[in-house]
């Protein structure tokens, strides 16, 4: 069941628009969050409410509090964040009291508590991915919302988040606009950096209030003017609030929550290399739900007579798969391993070979079978073990990954080959 976390930014932390709400005091291991929790529906879907600022507007950008924040909401279940901010314009184009739906952030805090791994595991650096650090399906949500309500909006900005309070100069505002920047504000980075670690997805709507002050014809920024833009437009951010969140309760995030569940190491097993290690999805009850439900959805009124999975993760995702959609699972294996009479097959590695092998009766002469691993590399062993299902007489109707690294030219291989290939995710470079 979504739940859906709303952050309020200045002037937006009201909670009038939620229903039957109460407020609850929370602590988390990064202390006291910005302001005590109301929790309420919002036209019948679960959401948590916090105050950026505080109840009263007393917290400074740089005060606040963002980790716990973020806990506070991933500890109450929050499947989804909206967050609502008042931004300065740095292009003409967006005018006052227009909104921005933001997709891209410059980090240019400087004091700010920004991620959860302080502390690496078992000396690993974890790194977490942020090449588009606001949710796609949120932002589509919200764009589609926008043009229902024939609000002034902007599908994409690259917001400029400064350390604060104080407000920008006129040279640092204008290296701001050569820098690409859209809009400005002074809380967002940090809290999309952090919601991202957590793996929540997470997206803003932006209310340009100002244009800083790189426009000589207009009067630089004053909180005076902020406020009085706010007030002004306060009621078109709520009610894109209060009609953009049911519809997220019916919006497929699934896949989107999958790939945020899945950890990168970097430099492992080697220099240079990203891990994508998928033990963190496994061990996430609704990560590993997901994965199924949606490997299950994909197979279930397809001719699938067997699941065979490669040794050895493989193997768990085979044999749930195979319980779920009531038929039997096939363990490929390496040399060795197997009691029975085998079929086998030698392939090339990068550095030397390998051998897998099947039981010959594990698959029966015409079955339809499913290939599932969960990594998709330079596709040398799926290949392999596809050619070793054929030998048995099966015929292998697609091959399944959990991750695909498109860069190493896998998909591209077995597709040559003549299979059909499939992954629930993807992760650009090596």
């Amino acid at each position: 069941m979504e739940k859906i976390g709303i952050i309020g930014g200045s002037g937006l932390d009201n909670p009038s628009i939620m229903e039957d709400q109460i407020e609850i005091e929370v602590d988390t291991p990064y202390g006291k969050p910005s302001s005590p929790l109301k929790i309420g529906k919002i036209k019948g879907v679960d959401v948590v409410l916090i105050a950026r600022h505080g109840k009263e507007h007393t917290l400074p950008p740089t005060q606040i509090n963002f980790k716990a924040n973020i806990h506070a909401l991933k500890a109450q279940g929050c499947t989804h964040i909206l967050a609502t901010s008042a931004v300065g314009s740095l292009k003409s184009s967006i005018g006052r009291g227009n909104l921005v739906i933001l997709d891209q952030f410059i980090d240019f805090t400087r004091h700010r508590q920004i991620t959860f791994h302080d502390i690496f595991e078992e000396n690993n650096p974890i790194h977490t991915p942020m090449a588009e650090p606001f949710s796609e399906d949120l932002r589509n949500l919200l764009i589609e919302t926008c043009r229902e309500m024939n609000l002034t909006y902007h599908k994409k900005g690259t917001v400029v988040t400064i350390e604060g309070p104080r407000f920008s100069t006129k040279g640092e505002s204008k290296m701001f606009r050569l820098w690409g920047g859209d809009v400005i504000n002074m809380t967002i980075a940090p809290e999309a950096i952090l919601a991202n670690e957590a793996g929540i997805p997470y997206a803003v709507v932006a209310l340009s209030t100002d244009y800083d002050c790189w426009k000589d014809d207009e009067e630089p920024v004053s909180w005076e003017g902020i406020l009085e833009i706010f007030r002004k437009n306060v009621d078109n951010v709520a009610n894109l609030l209060i009609n953009t969140i049911p519809k997220i309760k019916s919006a497929e995030n699934v896949t989107e929550n999958i790939k945020r569940r899945i950890r990168s190491i970097y430099n492992f097993p080697k220099k240079d290399i990203v891990f994508r290690d998928i033990t963190t999805l496994f061990q996430d009850p609704k990560g590993l739900k997901d994965v199924v439900g949606e490997f299950y959805k994909r197979y279930k009124d397809k001719a699938v007579d067997a699941v065979a999975g490669i040794e050895a993760r493989g193997f768990i995702l085979a044999g749930v798969l195979a319980h779920e959609l009531g038929v039997g699972c096939v363990l490929i294996r390496k040399k060795g391993k197997l009691p029975h009479k085998t079929e086998s097959i030698t392939y090339d590695l990068e550095y030397g070979s390998d051998t897998i092998e099947i039981h010959i009766d594990a698959i029966k002469k015409g079955q339809n079978v499913v290939l599932i691993d969960d990594l998709l590399a330079t596709g040398g062993t799926s290949l392999a073990a596809a050619n070793l299902i054929e030998k048995v007489g099966g015929k292998v109707t697609e091959i399944s990954f959990i991750v695909d690294l498109p860069d190493l030219g896998g998909k591209k291989k077995l597709e040559q080959a003549g299979y059909k290939v499939f992954s629930l995710v993807d992760f650009e470079g090596k």
